[in-house]
């Protein structure tokens, strides 16, 4: 008979695995029960709290759908993905970030000089840069999923009155690796609480604020591929980002320009915009697979 305590529980789960167990597997769940088990012993785990965390974790499936990723939030507000993310990160490339639960696939082509903003009525952002290696090559073809909120703070698959693909374009480099494009600046906005991630913000006294960024997916042929978040230097919010993105490399600075000083040709917006604007320049370095 096995006597099943207290102290030999954590043995015996790992006793438990096959002989086939895949080695990663078997690495991976020993660590994991072995710090569940120890966080149980070292808080001395009561019935009504593991139900209470069953419960929490039975609303995050409950509210999910196919747009709204309660688990990806989850793992965001403690800092999960954030810290996957940087154990991974290589150094001699741009610092990758979190996904987010808003990503949509399939986003429209978006040609260079694109136009984002469409028919929003907020000030013109003109964001440009060269994708390149960490020897600072232009790597042509690459690709790039962007995407950010409307000037409402609100992402497409948070807002009926927006179009599905509101502000998600997939651009192609050339071959000088450059990329550019037209939007609005992206607002800062809270991250949804009106499921169990509210009511975890609400017991814990956090706010549920992100500075204002883009998204970037950039990827290419041979190299690693990158998903991370631009942020604006001046926002309220970049030393407080309540899902823990932000980079010192991935901070952007918007540059007033003058009436009458829009790029003449170029842009989709070429000619249309006499009054000031905003503009940044932001390179992507990918780093070889």
């Amino acid at each position: 008979m096995c006597n099943v305590t207290k102290d030999n529980i954590t043995e015996a789960f790992i006793r438990y695995m096959g002989p086939d167990t895949d080695p990663r597997l078997r690495e991976v769940m020993t660590s994991l029960v072995r710090h569940l088990h120890a966080f149980a012993r070292e808080v001395s785990l009561t019935h009504d709290e593991w139900q209470q965390g069953i419960g929490f974790l039975e609303q995050c499936g409950a509210i999910s759908d196919a747009e709204r990723h309660e688990f990806v939030l989850l793992s965001d507000v403690l800092g999960l993905s954030s810290l996957v993310d940087m154990l991974h990160n290589r150094p001699e490339g741009t610092s990758s970030s979190v996904l987010g639960p808003f990503h949509i696939s399939v986003a429209p082509p978006l040609a260079v000089g694109g136009d984002l903003r469409g028919d929003f009525d907020a000030p013109v952002l003109l964001i440009e840069g060269v994708v390149k290696d960490p020897e600072g090559n232009p790597i042509p073809g690459a690709t790039l999923d962007i995407w950010q909120t409307a000037p409402n703070g609100l992402y497409s698959s948070q807002d009926p009155e927006q179009d599905t693909y509101s502000f998600h374009g997939l651009q192609t480099v050339g071959a000088d690796g450059y990329y550019g494009f037209t939007t609005v600046r992206p607002v800062e906005y809270q991250v949804p609480t009106d499921g169990p991630i509210g009511a975890f913000f609400a017991a814990t006294g956090r706010h549920a604020w992100r500075p204002s960024h883009l998204h970037f997916i950039a990827e290419a042929e041979g190299f690693r591929p990158l998903v991370t978040e631009v942020f604006a230097a001046d926002d309220p919010y970049l030393d407080q980002d309540t899902v823990f993105g932000v980079r010192e490399d991935l901070v952007m600075r918007y540059q007033a320009m003058p009436a009458g000083s829009f790029p003449e040709a170029g842009f989709a917006l070429s000619g249309k915009v006499a009054e000031e604007y905003l503009r940044v320049a932001f390179d992507l370095t990918l780093v070889p697979a």
